[in-house]
Formats: structure tokens, C-alpha cells, sequence
């Protein structure tokens, strides 16, 4: 290890960071060297250890970042939305469907349109479909199940907020493209750095608190009168930051060196 480089990662997260050792994600974890794995062993604390290595870290009582619970909710919506409901976070309607009959309990619950979404492995809007009728829901329901339905709230934005180390970093506006209901960035959304809605970012600073989700870009519209966190997104691009001229790699170098992360 070079000097000057006292910290050390696994995923890649942080290559471009001067004061971070990146070792990569092994399969096993005798593929580590005896050097590296010394550096892992005697590390205060392992910065994205992944998904397969943050729980066996937490279990050990290793200190990492993010933390287990931001590990445990990536691409997980049925999860995020227990959640949510768990700890009084204002969503949009949703419910998740299993079993028999799904079709007819949907259209007990919902009224069109309404948006129906993969649940489980999904990002960058691909997955979420807008139900118009029952032949959209049918066409739906032919994907895996469960079903994850989600009422449809007729806004044309939303609001990205990213929260590390319990500080808000980046928040900018998405705004969908003409005649597509999805803001994502990878469908054609516009980014704005209009200030967002009054309220949007004491919203995502709470939810990532009581959520324990330490690195984490929330999804915020506002409808009416009032906010809703529509997802978390663990996986979020960079295109916020690079719009509003951060250097991610320099931030967090900074946010490690003043131990805020």
C-alpha cells in the first residue's frame, strides 16, 4: 500500500480517491492476498465491502460504510416500502400482491391508471409501467410475480435527493421528457438545479436517518399539498453531481479525512 493511502475499500466506489486503497470484491475470500487480507483484518473500518461481504463484516462488529441496513435495502422495493409504512414515511398507495387471485384483489384496491412495478432488480425507470386499463394490467401480470402495485399521482417531476453521511450532498429536479411519465435521467428526463420544494430535504435527511440508509439518492415528488418519497436508490448515477460541478472522488475524500463517513 502506498503512503498516504489509509483506508481501504472493496468495491470501486472509491478507486479515484488519493486516500483509499481499493482491493476489489473476491469471491472468496482466500482469493485475497496474505498482505491484503492483513490490510482488511486491521482496517478501523471497510469502506463498500458489497453486499456479499457487508453482512459477514457487520456480524464481526467491523465498522463499515455504507452501513448493513443500506446494503439490505438495494433494489428492493417491497422491503423499502415495509419500511416506509414501518416508520411513518408519507409514500404514495402501494401494495404488494402474492398468490391467487392477484388480479382481482388489484382492481379491489386500485383504480386506473395505476403503476405497476418490478419489484426486485430494477433501475434507471426500466421495470415501471404505467396501467391505463386491464389490458395494460394483464401484460403486467404475464412479468414474474409478486405484483408491486403503486397509485398513479399525476406529476411531471420529482426530486433527487442525495443524502451521505447524514448530509445532503446534491438535490436537483427530474423532469420527464414529453409524453413519458417516468423522470428518470435514462428515459429522457431533464435535470434541474432549481431549488427543490420547500420540505424535500428535511424529508430525505429524515428518512435516511430513521432508515439507517447512509448513502442513499431518495426519490421526493410533491402532489397537492404535500411530499412523498417514492423510492431509495442505493445504485444512483453521478449525472447531479457532475451538473452541479462536484468532484465526487475529491468529496469523499474529504468526507473520510474529516470522519464523517
Amino acid at each position: 500500500m502506498s503512503a498516504g493511502r489509509l483506508h481501504i475499500a472493496l468495491e470501486r466506489r472509491l478507486r479515484n480517491c488519493g486516500n483509499v486503497e481499493t482491493l476489489g470484491v473476491r469471491p472468496n475470500f482466500s482469493d485475497y492476498s496474505d498482505q491484503e487480507r492483513d490490510l482488511i483484518c486491521r482496517a478501523p473500518k471497510i469502506y463498500y465491502p458489497s453486499t456479499f461481504y457487508a453482512d459477514m463484516f457487520a456480524a464481526m462488529g467491523k465498522p463499515i460504510f455504507p452501513s448493513v441496513h443500506t446494503y439490505r435495502f438495494v433494489q428492493d422495493k417491497i422491503r423499502q416500502t415495509a419500511m416506509f409504512d414501518l416508520a411513518g414515511i408519507p409514500t404514495p398507495r402501494t401494495r404488494t400482491f402474492y398468490g391467487r387471485r392477484i388480479r382481482d384483489r388489484i382492481l379491489s384496491s386500485f383504480d386506473f391508471p395505476m403503476v405497476g412495478k418490478i419489484p426486485r432488480g430494477s433501475a434507471l425507470g426500466r421495470g415501471v409501467f404505467l396501467l391505463e386499463d386491464e389490458k395494460d394490467l394483464d401484460r403486467y401480470l404475464e412479468l414474474p410475480r409478486p405484483a408491486y402495485i403503486q397509485e398513479y399521482l399525476p406529476v411531471d417531476r420529482d426530486m433527487r435527493i442525495v443524502v451521505i453521511g447524514g448530509r445532503i450532498v446534491c438535490a436537483y429536479w427530474r423532469i420527464a421528457h414529453a409524453g413519458e411519465f417516468r423522470t428518470n435521467l435514462g428515459q429522457k428526463g431533464r435535470l434541474s438545479l432549481d431549488p427543490v420544494a420547500s420540505g424535500a430535504a428535511e424529508l430525505a435527511l429524515h428518512t435516511a436517518k430513521v432508515c439507517g440508509w447512509d448513502d442513499v439518492g431518495l426519490d421526493i415528488c410533491g402532489h397537492g399539498t404535500n411530499l412523498y418519497v417514492l423510492e431509495a436508490n442505493m445504485k444512483y448515477g453521478r449525472q447531479g453531481l457532475v451538473a452541479a460541478g462536484i468532484d465526487y472522488s475529491q468529496m469523499m475524500e474529504e468526507m473520510i479525512e474529516k470522519g464523517w463517513i
